[in-house]
């Protein structure tokens, strides 16, 4: 069986220590070194080559998210796993947009660091339940879906203009004149950026306007 290559940074030895303990009774894993800062951390990573780096947030020196962000550039083969006390989207954000692959809050069972470390050593991506309702969120808050932008009748057109309708046809079905249908046409056009019938087309195919 081939084992997971675990490198634990985080500045206090008695955490690592407890961390130590349990990852290295799993028969599928092993410590191969310790960093107690983020600048050692980034070091061990490319000389150690670990396949999971479980990082704490906040470190002197170095702090996590710089670390992570550093550590992956240099090693893509590296996995990051987050830890941290904060349940705060903006440490999630951080530390993801940085590279890293999970987020795991502090006060987490053994049994959570087990299962993170082997969904992050599978390419699979990880978040303490706690933290999945801020990240969503936060997702929701910072991302902009563009279709947003238009009213419902815009969409409306947007629909039968894909679906190859004319702009007299979709007048005769939504009971409007053909120049309201043209200024909503050029309306979509403009907040959605596009410049031709085929951009509209294939930007109502990606979102799944039609098919």
């Amino acid at each position: 069986m081939k084992r997971i290559r675990i490198l634990l940074a985080d500045d206090h030895a008695v955490v690592r220590h407890g961390f130590k303990m349990i990852l290295s009774a799993q028969p599928d894993m092993e410590i191969v070194g310790e960093a107690g800062n983020g600048r050692e951390a980034v070091d061990l990573a490319a000389e150690l080559r670990p396949d999971v780096v479980v990082m704490d947030v906040a470190m002197p020196e170095l702090n996590g998210i710089e670390a992570t962000r550093r550590l992956t550039a240099a090693n893509p083969h590296a996995r990051v796993l987050a830890l941290s006390m904060h349940k705060d989207s903006v440490y999630v954000r951080e530390i993801l947009r940085a590279g890293a692959r999970g987020y795991l809050l502090k006060d987490s069972g053994p049994a959570d660091l087990v299962a993170a470390v082997r969904a992050i050593a599978s390419g699979e991506g990880y978040l303490s339940p706690a933290v999945s309702d801020a990240v969503l969120n936060d997702y929701r808050k910072h991302v902009t879906d563009p279709i947003d932008l238009l009213s419902s009748r815009e969409r409306e057109v947007l629909q039968m203009l894909a679906e190859g309708k004319t702009n007299k046809e979709i007048a005769v079905v939504l009971n409007l004149s053909v120049y309201t249908v043209d200024a909503h046409r050029g309306r979509i056009m403009e907040k959605l950026n596009l410049h031709s019938i085929n951009e509209l087309v294939r930007f109502a195919v990606r979102n799944g306007l039609v098919d």
